[in-house]
This record gives structure tokens, C-alpha cells and sequence, in this order.
């Protein structure tokens, strides 16, 4: 019987994550807690494929995208302006969508499904902040992101490069989960982890 505290997540290695060679360095945290592989594959997705894994046609989803931007801006309007070409914020939300479904679309990610205890909050926490300058060292942003919004933007790219993505919720891990793997990842994954206390029944 599982608790109810043991939950699965969805997570991308994504592009820049596979091309710098950190696929072995981001397992190996995943594992160190305690967490268990469900399932594995790597693809090259497509535009289509990238941009359904958000809810793309959610204005306040959008909007609060837009709003991201502004505090990276510290809501200064004027430079929002000039880069950007809008202050609005619902249209900044499209823009930084279509500059994400590219650069996550531009070149061969790792889809992974990892089970564990708290497993969204454990995985989100060892990934650290998006923004490298403000995750703590010792998070795989902290240590191996360098990109940063205001890079991005500076370079035409709008968004940016943060190695790997999380589900936010579990409710968006089911949904993700669903939209990459449909219901074959039910059928793997059927192993027992050994747990800190040598258990071989930790997740039976």
C-alpha cells in the first residue's frame, strides 16, 4: 500500500541540458534522494508537441507569463518597451510561449517520469530557482545554469535556457505526464527501490 505522499512527477532534460552532457549529473540527484526512475525516452518533439504541453490558450496562464517578465524588468516599463516592443503583459505571455516552444523543440530532450516521496517538491528544490542568479548553489541551476531572462532577451531569444523542466503541481504532472507518455508509463516501472533503511519494499 503506498502513502499518500508518494507521488509521481514529470520532468524534461531540455535541449541545452542533453547538448552540455548533464544527463548522467542530473540522474545521479535524482537518485541520491531516494527517487525512482518510472520512465525514460528521448526524442526530438515538435513545435506542436512542445507548445501542448502548456495550457497555451490560458489567458491568465499567458498573463502571468507576461508578468515573469516584468519582474525580471524590475517593472521598468521603458526597457520592457524597447525589448520587447509591448507593455502588455498578455502579449509579452504569447511571445515568451512561442520563444520557449522553439528553443524546447530545437534539438533532442530526455522525458523522464520519477516517483518518490513528495517527488514535485523534492525535484523542484534540487533544480533551485530558474533564474541561475538566484538558485542556490548546489541546485543543478545554481551550478551548471549560466543563462539568465535578461540574456535572453538581450540576444533575441526571449526565453531562457534552464536546463531542465518540473511539473508545477501534481495536477500539472498528471496532465504532462498524460500528454507525453500516455498510459504506457502505467505498465513501467513495476521495481521496488531500496530505501535509506535497506527496505526493499519502500514503494511496493
Amino acid at each position: 500500500m503506498k502513502l499518500n505522499s508518494i507521488e509521481k512527477t514529470f520532468v524534461i532534460i531540455k535541449p541545452d541540458g542533453v547538448k552540455r552532457g548533464l544527463v548522467g549529473k542530473i540522474f545521479s540527484r535524482f537518485e541520491q534522494t531516494g527517487l525512482k526512475l518510472v520512465s525514460c525516452r528521448m526524442i526530438k518533439p515538435t513545435e506542436d508537441m512542445v507548445k501542448g504541453n502548456y495550457p497555451a490558450e490560458d489567458i491568465e496562464w499567458l498573463t502571468k507569463m507576461g508578468e515573469k517578465t516584468y519582474v525580471n524588468y524590475d517593472n521598468n516599463l521603458e526597457e520592457i518597451k524597447r525589448d520587447l516592443g509591448t507593455i502588455d503583459k498578455l502579449e509579452i505571455g504569447k511571445k515568451v510561449l512561442d520563444s520557449l516552444v522553439k528553443y524546447v523543440s530545437s534539438g533532442p530532450v530526455i522525458l523522464m517520469v520519477w516517483e518518490g516521496n513528495h517527488s514535485t517538491a523534492t525535484i523542484r528544490k534540487l533544480a533551485g530557482a530558474t533564474d541561475p542568479t538566484k538558485a542556490e548553489l548546489g541546485s543543478i541551476r545554481g551550478d551548471y545554469g549560466f543563462d539568465t531572462p535578461m540574456l535572453a532577451v538581450k540576444s533575441g531569444r526571449i526565453a531562457f535556457q534552464t536546463i531542465v523542466h518540473i511539473s508545477e503541481s501534481q495536477d500539472a504532472a498528471q496532465k504532462e505526464i498524460a500528454h507525453w507518455f500516455g498510459d504506457k508509463y502505467k505498465d513501467l516501472g513495476n521495481y521496488s527501490r531500496i530505501d535509506y533503511t535497506g527496505s526493499f519494499e519502500a514503494f511496493n
